[in-house]
């Protein structure tokens, strides 16, 4: 993320909790100004317009999430098990991973309809995905992983799944339980069974 003040990054912590409650659709500048205890004059000049607010709160969501996924990966004792805690970290039950989520689904929702959000999405869906085949790779090398295809399209259908998941658990069509069985399960298959 560029360098941002201690304001902007009060604002984007704000706008996340906004569009989790209400959506992208119901973000409204004058309910986040209200939410971040500033004038949306201070948003527009912060952001200059609606779509750079998303954009700017797209870079945001992507790293909060990696501070709790790197938090994960060093607890981990080998990379296999890095790869099921990153992983799992994107579907726990707390309110900041839950608010984080909801904000991304959001996010990439919206992106379908507003193309200004379809390249920074892209882009943060590609350093993910190698983010993820960086790790699978270094559980191949420690002979934890035996793969049938390349690293990077493991990493692209996990990912693809813990977004589906997340999705579901969110929405309240699986249970949290259930979504993290089976990303266990799809891991397992992807790096064969240890």
């Amino acid at each position: 993320m560029s360098l941002v003040s201690e304001r902007q990054r009060l604002i984007l912590a704000a706008a996340v909790r906004v569009i989790a409650r209400t959506g992208v659709r119901g973000l409204r500048v004058e309910e986040l100004a209200t939410e971040a205890g500033v004038s949306t004059a201070l948003i527009y000049y912060h952001f200059q317009d609606r779509a750079g607010l998303l954009r700017q709160t797209l870079e945001h969501v992507n790293e909060l999430a990696g501070g709790y996924t790197t938090r994960a990966a060093a607890e981990a004792a080998n990379p296999r098990e890095e790869l099921e805690l990153v992983l799992l970290h994107e579907i726990q039950d707390d309110q900041a991973t839950r608010e984080n989520s909801v904000a991304w689904g959001e996010l990439r929702a919206s992106a379908v309809f507003d193309e200004s959000l379809r390249v920074p999405l892209g882009e943060s869906t590609r350093t993910w995905v190698t983010e993820v085949a960086e790790i699978i790779e270094r559980a191949e090398a420690a002979g934890l992983a035996k793969l049938d295809c390349a690293p990077a399209d493991a990493a692209e259908r996990l990912t693809a799944l813990v977004e589906g998941l997340s999705e579901r658990w969110l929405s309240g069509s699986m249970t949290i339980e259930r979504a993290q069985d089976l990303l266990r399960g799809a891991i397992a298959v992807e790096l064969g069974g240890h």
